[in-house]
């Protein structure tokens, strides 16, 4: 039985741009991981933006091409998924391929399968369910063996679909968290006032 989706998928041009503008405009679209014909997720609320070659914080700074930091040379809209302290991290890669960089996706509000995401937590308090990189990770059963999917196929167990669109005044930046080394430009953006922005 084929499920019914009512958005519109986001399509793979609208990765293929710089990482600070997707992350921008990520903000208010729904992430959905399907799970045997289940799906799970929310509003992605909060993203970090990161560049290549010349930013000191990424995967891929200097040129590297390691098992992880290879994958940001994809093409834009392929997942890249890693582990920092014992943390899936998902993050969506941007730009054109050849040309590394991607958007971390910090935390979103849950709205789809919200009993199920906290059994995968274990926990009952709602309001600690994706408030951060790890947790949205674990609430929605993202691993590492869901690298390289493409977010924007219909066929994919993760996608980004159209929800809505935030105005400018709405969204805060700021510099990313727990970086040890950043750049001038603040490439954190999050949705003021939500309650499920990672502290």
């Amino acid at each position: 039985m084929k499920m019914e989706i009512k958005w519109q998928i986001i399509p793979q041009k609208f990765y293929n741009r710089d990482p600070s503008i997707v992350a921008r405009e990520l903000l208010g679209k729904l992430l959905i991981r399907i799970i045997n014909s289940r799906m799970l997720g929310g509003m992605i609320v909060e993203t970090e933006a990161y560049y290549g070659v010349d930013d000191p914080a990424s995967r891929a700074y200097k040129g590297r091409k390691g098992k992880i930091s290879g994958i940001m040379y994809e093409e834009g809209g392929v997942a890249l998924i890693y582990m920092v302290h014992g943390n899936w991290l998902f993050n969506i890669i941007t730009g054109p391929k050849g040309h590394p960089s991607g958007v971390l996706i910090r935390a979103i509000e849950p709205l789809i399968g919200i009993k199920y995401m906290l059994e995968n937590r274990g926990i009952k308090d709602i309001n600690q369910l994706t408030n951060g990189p790890g947790k949205l990770c674990k609430a929605l059963n993202i691993t590492g063996a869901l690298n390289r999917v493409k977010v924007y196929s219909e066929r994919s167990p993760i996608r980004v679909y159209m929800y809505r669109d935030i105005n400018d005044k709405y969204i805060g930046r700021s510099h990313r968290i727990g970086v040890r080394e950043d750049l001038p430009e603040p490439l954190r953006f999050f949705i003021k006032n939500n309650r499920f922005v990672s502290r």
